[in-house]
């Protein structure tokens, strides 16, 4: 198998040659975005400078524009699984999402019900139950584990019924890394109702394959800025299911035969330059894993593998290293497996935010608190306490990376001890 080549990786995220005082920072705040590649950077500034425009225009600045927005949805779908027609960029996810849901519920009524679950990000949630509220809907959820970390999905039957209209789940946890099983959440909804299943991958996409036809969702949105890009949303919806919703447009822009009517008002075409700029990063990463004639789809499909391999080798040193520290308690899945590199801790005695400010002084950068997960904080029952302290790994970590954060946690546990 072909190593991975972590040097050439991180010779291509100008913010990793940053120094600190105790040398290059430690990023392992990914989970709340990424680090942007070069490529993503350099091919939006080409845009800029070689003049923008609107779209539709006849004249060349439009004209390219144009081809690059296609290019760029063109580039998103191999990503995701898709066909470019079905790819829409907004804003952020969360923007898409409440667009999304106001869409999708117009026919639905009092009475009828939302699916939604303990474990994600609220971005997946408070749309659906301003919804709910909206139309008198009855909203279920499906419960999570504190033990396990994973969602009660075998409750999901129970749950479901004739006047469910859409489940909304995520493919990841931003705040204990679950990885979730889609495909069985999606198989019940389809053995059981007619819903709708919406999946937030914005955690997922950055660590695993994503193939939307295999999951058989509806719809699904991500973060480029979350796997290496600019600042963007991307929605992806079946064709045959886009074709019959009405989306909150202007009148001149209300008619689109593909999932371009969510992409309201004037896009980022830099923002959009910059994510074709990040799919041809990953397309070259994947070239090293792929055969010389793959296709673009297969290479970055080689290229999420590898990444993932990589990510499994960096987790499994990290929770070595973290089971070692008094009073550490990990939560969610014990080990790499089931879960994208996102490790959500908590240390007897110390609270998370201290740790986070202690981390930061020694050039580690960590979120802690509740990540607008929190259902799941609340549900783990840390609420009350601060939260967790979150260590996300990704592909351009390295193992001396890793080593570090685990020394500089031992002796800032120790040195608190000590006191």
């Amino acid at each position: 198998m072909t190593a991975f080549p972590i040097d050439d990786v991180r010779a291509q995220f100008p913010a990793l040659a940053a120094k600190g005082a105790e040398g290059a920072p430690i990023y392992l705040d990914g989970p709340g975005g990424t680090q942007i590649c070069a490529p993503a950077l350099a091919a939006m500034v080409r845009h800029l400078e070689a003049g923008t425009a609107n779209s539709g225009g006849a004249f060349r600045t439009s004209v390219e524009t144009d081809a690059m927005s296609e290019a760029a949805h063109a580039a998103m779908a191999d990503l995701l699984g898709g066909s470019p027609d079905e790819i829409a960029f907004g804003p952020n996810m969360t923007t898409l999402t409440f667009a999304v849901s106001r869409a999708v519920s117009r026919d639905w009524r009092e009475g009828d019900e939302l699916v939604v679950t303990r474990l994600d990000h609220d971005a997946n949630v408070t749309p659906w139950l301003m919804v709910a509220q909206d139309r008198g809907m009855t909203v279920r959820w499906i419960d999570l584990d504190p033990e396990t970390g994973l969602l009660r999905i075998d409750a999901l039957p129970e749950i479901l019924g004739p006047r469910t209209r859409l489940v909304a789940v995520g493919g990841a946890s931003n705040a204990i890394g679950t990885l979730n099983d889609v495909e069985a959440i999606v198989r019940i909804v389809r053995a059981h109702c007619d819903a709708l299943v919406f999946v937030d991958a914005v955690q997922s996409v950055p660590h695993v394959v994503t193939d939307v036809r295999a999951l058989g969702c509806d719809l699904l949105v991500c973060s480029p800025y979350k796997f290496f890009g600019p600042h963007q949303g991307v929605l992806w919806g079946r064709d045959e299911l886009l074709e019959r919703i009405q989306a909150y447009k202007v009148r001149p822009a209300s008619i689109h035969p593909s999932a371009r009517r969510f992409e309201t008002g004037t896009p980022s075409f830099e923002g959009q330059a910059a994510v074709l700029g990040t799919i041809d990063y990953l397309e070259t990463l994947g070239a090293r894993f792929a055969p010389d004639d793959a296709t673009r789809r297969e290479r970055l499909r080689a290229a999420m593998l590898g990444c993932h391999a990589y990510e499994d080798a960096l987790g499994e040193r990290l929770l070595a290293g973290l089971g070692t520290i008094d009073g550490l308690k990990l939560w969610g899945p014990p080990t790499v497996r089931g879960r994208v590199p996102t490790f959500g801790v908590t240390i007897a005695g110390h609270d998370p935010h201290a740790l986070s400010e202690a981390l930061a002084a020694h050039d580690i950068f960590a979120w802690a608190g509740n990540f607008y997960a929190v259902e799941a904080i609340a549900r783990l029952g840390l609420a009350e306490s601060g939260g967790l302290l979150r260590l996300g790994l990704c592909h351009y970590n390295t193992v001396d990376e890793v080593d570090r954060v685990v020394d500089v946690l031992t002796r800032i546990v120790r040195s608190a001890s000590a006191r």
